[in-house]
């Protein structure tokens, strides 16, 4: 960034440009000329023509040959519609979440793929005194809890095998997996159950479980998990935790897709 023009409040000036430019775009209702949106945005051509070129080039700007204007492009639709779709899963999850922790008295939460960590984004507390605390904007790599690896089982191969191209494991309990080997054999067991588990590997005296919710093409829009302490997991509630949690995930895709 040695290169950026920044002002005295440290904001930089190609970044402020692009973003007034996306928001004249939007109140103007019409295409802009060049030489509108230079005098509008009191931007140099020759800096607007190389500005105009990247996002043309990317698709957030679309040069109509008609009227020679440019405008609004498909990638600005693309990420409002990924915006509005996050926030409608979530509206999805929030009820379920609740009847969730309502049928297993312990802490559950939605996570989705933030880069090669997951991130909760939004969640329900136990009620009890010994509970585990997932709190909204937690991140947490794929590889070391729950529901991050009932993402990642399901992502497409191509975005699986450069996330393991690129993974260096930390450990966080002396029960983290710490190899690639092991984690694509977990992987594998995720894949053909339909469920993950995290056996105190990322925060001691802590088991998460946790399930993806597929999209229709079967990519992974994020997971559910609850965190249960070790002291009151078993064989039998990590059953009935998996049943609760799948039944749970089939209901909010189902709530989802008819949107």
């Amino acid at each position: 960034m040695a290169r950026e023009e920044v002002d005295a409040g440290g904001t930089v000036k190609s970044a402020d440009r692009v973003l007034d430019l996306f928001e004249l775009l939007a109140r103007w209702g019409r295409e802009m000329s060049h030489a509108e949106i230079a005098e509008a945005l009191d931007i140099p051509k020759s800096s607007l023509t190389k500005l105009i070129r990247n996002l043309n080039d990317r698709g957030y700007l679309r040069f109509v040959p008609e009227t020679k204007g440019y405008r609004l492009g498909d990638a600005i639709l693309k990420l409002a519609q990924q915006s509005n779709q996050m926030r409608n899963l979530i509206a999805c999850a929030e009820p379920v979440l609740t009847d969730i922790t309502q049928q297993t008295a312990e802490s559950c939460a939605l996570n989705q793929l933030k880069g090669e960590e997951v991130e909760v984004v939004a969640t329900v507390l136990s009620q009890q005194r010994l509970q585990s605390h997932m709190r909204l904007g937690d991140l947490a790599p794929l590889y070391a809890v729950s529901g991050g690896k009932a993402v990642l089982a399901f992502l497409p191969d191509v975005m699986r095998n450069e996330y393991l191209r690129a993974v260096s494991f930390e450990r966080f309990t002396k029960h983290t997996i710490a190899t690639k080997k092991a984690l694509l054999a977990e992987l594998d067991d995720v894949r053909k159950n339909g469920f993950a588990q995290s056996m105190e590997e990322y925060t001691p005296g802590i088991v998460g479980i946790g399930v993806p919710i597929l999209s229709s093409t079967g990519f992974p829009l994020g997971s559910l998990n609850l965190a249960i302490p070790a002291v009151r997991f078993s064989a039998e509630v990590g059953e009935r935790s998996v049943a609760i949690l799948k039944a749970s995930a089939a209901r909010i895709q189902r709530q989802y897709l008819a949107e």
